[in-house]
Parts: structure tokens; C-alpha cells; sequence
């Protein structure tokens, strides 16, 4: 019978302030007691699944993290607020995120590659659309969520690896994926990116178009992050959710159907949705070479390749490759993961 362990869900977002912590928060930051890490959408988004596998399972407790409790954040600027002002030793975010404010002054340091592609990503038309072929949307009008996201410059790639220009198709900006669904149905926009778990629990309603595995490369999206000041007292912990996530991850691809009963109660979803999520995940790895969840390995060229797709929205800026070494600390990941 696996541990249960509740973590703390989407449903407590948060932006911590450094002063609001000290005062109020025993436990967080100190290295010899529970600590709290915080991972972007959590109980929302496919990314941070393997954590809740983790907690349900024992595997902080079994690698030596004392992981009080996992916070929620709206996305990858608010994630790293926390990472800093909550004084916290470990983040997953967007990579996206990580480098812009490493950019303006932050000191920060990438510690794992968790998400190796943007595999839960589909286009979706209405099942009676006349857009048939990826071709067709020459013309037509296409959703994003909002400017500098991962929606839109996942549509600028696309565009550009059918030989298109941004201007080559209308766009609409919608704020989100459940406006986006309903753009789509009310013919504002022709064809929709929508992320899972959204595409799985509503996908009776519409046709996919094409997924995101089937026309694009590997692109790092989601990476594990700390401090300077936390890589340099909290190694321990840091090595030890690693460790733990590791170990989840490899649980999610061996048990889909185990890990589904794990995962449904920490994201509100129908277990049966969840486990089939899981297996979509697991066979887009397998069409693509990459898998979705990494085990903490850093691949270097996803990440070039999903910095260069997030400039052209204007989400980082600056022109030339990053000097990953730089802002990569490869010495908390296992020995057989480190410098692949």
C-alpha cells in the first residue's frame, strides 16, 4: 500500500514575500528541518505529476528530503518569486522563466531537466472544420494564451517549420485554454494549441489537428532550479528531490496504471483520464526518441532550440546561445545523469 502523503494544491497560489516569510513560516529555508518546494501549476499541469507520485509514494522520505509540502504557482515568473522570497531551496519552472531572470540580476542556478519536450501540447479544429491538412492554416486564425507564452511561440515554430510567417495567419490572444476552447467553438479562432490536461477531458468535442510530437523537436520547457546561496548550504535536500523525482518518473513509466490512482487525487481529474494522459505521454516519447519527463538529465540542445522559440515571441531577449555554464549546476544530479 503506498504512503499517503497530501501535498498542497493549485488551489493555494501564491506569491511569498521575503518579509511576510520571516515572519510567519517556521521550517521554510532551514536546512536542517522540512522544507517546502514549490513547482509551477502544480495539481494543474502535466509537469509536476512525477512530485505527486513522489509524495504519495515515500520518496522524499526514503532519499533524506524532508519535503513539507509542494506550492502551487500561476506560472513561471511567479515560481521563481517564491523560489526567492519564500527563501526555498528547490523550484521546477519554465526554462523560459529561469533564463529571463537570470537576465535582470537573479541568482540563480538550473539544477535538473525535467520536461525534455512540450509533448501534452495538441492544435485542435471542430470536428466539421475544412482545415484537414496542417497546410491549410495558411489564412486562417490561430489561439494563443498570451503574449511571450509557450502557446505562441510553440504557433510561431510550427508556422515556420511549414515554411509560414506569423503573418501568414491571423491570431487571436485569449488569456487561457478554457477561453481558448470557447474561441474555438464560436468560431473566433480556427484552430486552437491546448495543453493537457484540458485536450484529454474534452476531447470528444473537437478533432486533433496535429500533436506537438509529430512535427516538432525536442524542447526542454520545464526545468529543476535553486538559488546560489541554497546550492551552497542545501545541496543535501537539493540531491534528495532529485533523487525522489527520479524515482517517480521511472515509477509513471513502468505503472501508468498505478500511477494514474497517484496522480487523479492531487489534480482533480478522473482517474481514468489521468492514466490516459500517462500512456499519450509515454507513446510520444517513444515516436520522438525523447521522453517527456526526463529523470533529471540536462540536454542542452532542446534547451537552445526552446530559448530560440521564446525570443521570437519576446519572451527573453537578447540575440546569440546562452553560456549555459553559466547557469547550469550539473553537481546535484546523480553521477550517471551528469554531463550527458
Amino acid at each position: 500500500m503506498a504512503r499517503h502523503w497530501t501535498a498542497m494544491r493549485g488551489v493555494l497560489t501564491v506569491v511569498l514575500l521575503a518579509s511576510a516569510i520571516a515572519c510567519g513560516q517556521s521550517g521554510r529555508g532551514d536546512p536542517n528541518g522540512p522544507q517546502e518546494i514549490v513547482v509551477s501549476n502544480y495539481g494543474v499541469t502535466v509537469n509536476g505529476m512525477p512530485f505527486a507520485v513522489a509524495a504519495a509514494l515515500g520518496y522524499f522520505e526514503d532519499e533524506g528530503a524532508a519535503v513539507s509540502g509542494i506550492l502551487s504557482s500561476s506560472g513561471g515568473g511567479s515560481t521563481v518569486r517564491n523560489l526567492l522570497g519564500g527563501n526555498l531551496a528547490y523550484a521546477e519552472t519554465s526554462l523560459a522563466s529561469v533564463v529571463a531572470a537570470a537576465a535582470s540580476g537573479a541568482d540563480l542556478k538550473i539544477v535538473s531537466g525535467n520536461a525534455h519536450t512540450v509533448a501534452e501540447f495538441y492544435w485542435l479544429v471542430m470536428p466539421d472544420s475544412p482545415i484537414v491538412d496542417l497546410e491549410d492554416i495558411e489564412g486562417k486564425t490561430l489561439g494563443f494564451t498570451n503574449p511571450r507564452s509557450t502557446s505562441q511561440a510553440l504557433n510561431t515554430l510550427l508556422l515556420r517549420r511549414l515554411g509560414l510567417d506569423p503573418d501568414d495567419v491571423g491570431t487571436v490572444n485569449t488569456g487561457g485554454f478554457g477561453p481558448m476552447l470557447v474561441a474555438l467553438e464560436q468560431g473566433a479562432v480556427d484552430v486552437a494549441p491546448v495543453a493537457d490536461p484540458m485536450y484529454t477531458q474534452n476531447k470528444d468535442k473537437y478533432r486533433v489537428l496535429v500533436a506537438a510530437t509529430d512535427v516538432l523537436p525536442a524542447l526542454t520547457n520545464v526545468v529543476g532550479v535553486t538559488t546560489v546561496d541554497a546550492a551552497d548550504t542545501r545541496g543535501d535536500f537539493i540531491r534528495a528531490v532529485i533523487r525522489a523525482r527520479r524515482r517517480a518518473v521511472e515509477f509513471i513509466y513502468a505503472n501508468p496504471e498505478e500511477a494514474a490512482i497517484l496522480i487523479a487525487p492531487e489534480y482533480g481529474l478522473d482517474v481514468a483520464v489521468t492514466q490516459e494522459i500517462l500512456e499519450n505521454l509515454i507513446a510520444g516519447g517513444q515516436a520522438s526518441g525523447t521522453h517527456y519527463w526526463g529523470p533529471g538529465n540536462i540536454l542542452y540542445e532542446p534547451m537552445d532550440a526552446m530559448i530560440a522559440a521564446q525570443r521570437d515571441v519576446g519572451a527573453i531577449a537578447g540575440a546569440g546561445r546562452i553560456d549555459w555554464s553559466r547557469l547550469v549546476d550539473e553537481r546535484f544530479l546523480p553521477d550517471d545523469l551528469a554531463d550527458e
